[in-house]
């Protein structure tokens, strides 16, 4: 514990250092770095109707909190020489230095533990796990000392750290790099759980995560990491942040509600057109949020439609699913006309052979299937 206290205290006093050199030396002109990485982008905008990637919409929400509040910094494995894992921190190293963007070794538990401790003194880390699987290595730091601390302090210590990462299955990883945490997470006060879509909730998402006075468990998905969504001219504003908390209808319907989250939303979407072209109208909600959890939102939808078909890739007991059909059956019971039908991954540990990974995990077919079963059109 002494050797803990020395180190923060050490950590400490050169990043206060590096932060009042760094606030004295940048003064308000954007560096060349900046201003190239700027003009990239605005060149991938214009030249594919604005769109922009997930794993750009992330570097630049860091990119643009960090340039904003000195305070901000990223540590993990692999953050800064190697440009991240999956390359979410391109050019941060070389923009920030290495007190802003720190490499650590592979001890989950030692950076995480590091970086509640910099967020008690008033830091704001964002803390980057390789996946979200190797979070399990820290999640006694992430549970009791960043989740708990703001009650179990009267409010005295604020905790304004994001834990971020890809999370869920991504193919042929097997068991222990396929979970899905989304609910483990969900089910801790303390905690707020966000769970982006598109380029537009990772960049919105993650500046609202890095902004916020608590602790955040940010799930990003490794297979949307390089698919490009449309991007508002809103969303491309530096001052651009979402909400915590709100869902997002993506598309309108009338017969039936699916509610999904992260890579499931694109899958419900898909599932949505399929039924268009049978006659059945399909609302479609981007949950974003875990915890808290929109149920003003998924209520008021059911009410309209009637029906609901919760969407998740991870198991499905005690899932996130189950937490809706709980809070739907209390709030909206008398408005359902049909029982409500759970899509989630398979009750058994990932499978890593391709063809049975595949159906481990939900599939288009499968949520087309559920939504014809409780509008009575399976036949």
């Amino acid at each position: 514990m002494g050797f803990v206290v020395v180190l923060l205290k050490r950590e400490e006093k050169r990043m206060f250092g590096f932060i009042r050199q760094r606030a004295a030396c940048r003064g308000n002109h954007a560096s060349s770095l900046e201003r190239g990485i700027r003009a990239t982008a605005l060149r991938t905008f214009s030249s594919s109707g604005k769109e922009m990637t997930v794993r750009d919409a992330l570097n630049s929400a860091l990119d643009e909190e960090m340039s904003a509040d000195p305070k901000v910094f990223l540590m993990g494995e692999e953050v800064g020489e190697y440009q991240g894992a999956y390359k979410i921190s391109r050019g941060l190293l070389k923009k920030y230095g290495p007190e802003r963007v720190r490499d650590t070794p592979i001890t989950e538990a030692g950076f995480t533990g590091i970086g509640v401790g910099a967020a008690y003194y008033g830091l704001k880390p964002v803390i980057e796990f390789m996946t979200f699987n190797f979070s399990m290595q820290a999640i006694d730091h992430i549970i009791n000392s960043a989740a708990k601390s703001n009650y179990m302090s009267a409010g005295q210590i604020s905790v304004p750290i994001v834990f971020r990462g890809p999370n869920g299955a991504a193919a042929g990883v097997g068991a222990q790099h396929s979970q899905c945490f989304a609910a483990w997470y969900g089910s801790c006060p303390g905690l707020k759980v966000l769970v982006p879509y598109s380029s537009e909730d990772a960049r919105g998402l993650l500046k609202a995560a890095i902004r916020d006075p608590d602790p955040v468990v940010f799930l990003e998905n490794e297979l949307l990491y390089g698919e490009s969504f449309p991007v508002s001219a809103e969303a491309l504003d530096s001052s651009f942040c979402l909400p915590i908390g709100k869902a997002k209808i993506e598309r309108e319907g009338n017969d039936v509600t699916i509610t999904a989250f992260s890579k499931m939303v694109g899958y419900a979407l898909k599932a949505a057109e399929i039924l268009a072209k049978e006659g059945i109208s399909a609302e479609v909600i981007n949950l974003r949020s875990i915890r808290p959890l929109d149920t003003s939102t998924i209520n008021a939808s059911v009410r309209k439609t009637n029906r609901l078909v919760t969407v998740e890739e991870g198991v499905p007991q005690h899932g996130v699913g189950a937490e809706i059909c709980a809070t739907v059956v209390e709030e909206s019971f008398y408005y359902l006309d049909a029982p409500i039908e759970r899509i989630a991954g398979a009750d058994v540990p990932m499978p890593y052979a391709a063809n049975l990974e595949r159906i481990a995990v939900p599939q288009v077919d499968d949520i087309v299937r559920a939504a014809k079963r409780i509008c009575y059109r399976s036949h």
